[in-house]
């Protein structure tokens, strides 16, 4: 049985889940831009403006379904002007790099300004600091469309022919990992220790602005 979250945790999370899709993207369009690739610049996609890169149907199953998407930043490896596979990688590494920038981020602005007491600031930044990471760590799994896939056929030598095979399967993957509870594991692997590391930071600072 599904849990639904209430209107209260949906408008608090909504921050965290929209910047960290958007800056994802945004990430990857940077980076592709950077080496030589203008495709996300002519498509409008080189912007931090959430409307073009939020899919409406992928927010909403973040929400009720516990996993979703963004729109795909569109990158054309023949227009690199680094090695293909290198630069591929490099595109790929980028959204996952970003949303934990993000997360540190959170967690500083987080530990400097808690004293404040801002109405919903806690509950916000402990979302930005979570979902981030999360964000992260689910995008590096080695599983096609995931950037992770992209990373690993970059990693390793020669042409990874089974990744491309297990791109039409991918997303099916994707679900049974989702609802057999086997990516809860990963999470708790990976995710669990860094949001630990990262409150310790949020601590941290707080103390020294104290």
């Amino acid at each position: 049985m599904f849990n639904f979250p209430s209107l209260n945790d949906i408008a608090l999370m909504l921050p965290a889940i929209v910047l960290g899709l958007t800056f994802h993207e945004y990430a990857h369009g940077w980076t592709a831009d950077r080496l030589g690739d203008r495709t996300a610049r002519y498509q409008g996609r080189l912007t931090i403006n959430p409307v073009a890169h939020i899919d409406p149907i992928g927010l909403l199953l973040l929400f009720f379904a516990g996993f979703g998407w963004a729109k795909p930043v569109p990158v054309n490896p023949y227009n690199l002007k680094v090695d293909q596979r290198q630069g591929m990688l490099l595109v790929a590494l980028a959204g996952p790099v970003m949303n934990m920038l993000l997360a540190v981020i959170s967690a500083i602005v987080f530990g400097a300004l808690v004293g404040l007491n801002l109405p919903y600031f806690r509950e916000i930044m402990q979302y930005m600091i979570q979902i981030n990471v999360v964000l992260a760590v689910f995008n590096i799994i080695p599983i096609p469309p995931l950037d992770g896939s992209k990373i690993l056929a970059g990693i390793l030598p020669g042409r990874q022919e089974w990744l491309y095979q297990l791109e039409q399967y991918g997303s099916i993957v994707l679900i049974l990992l989702v609802f057999t509870g086997l990516i809860g594991i990963v999470f708790k692997i990976l995710v669990n220790p860094i949001y630990s590391l990262l409150g310790a930071l949020a601590r941290a600072v707080s103390r020294l602005v104290m």
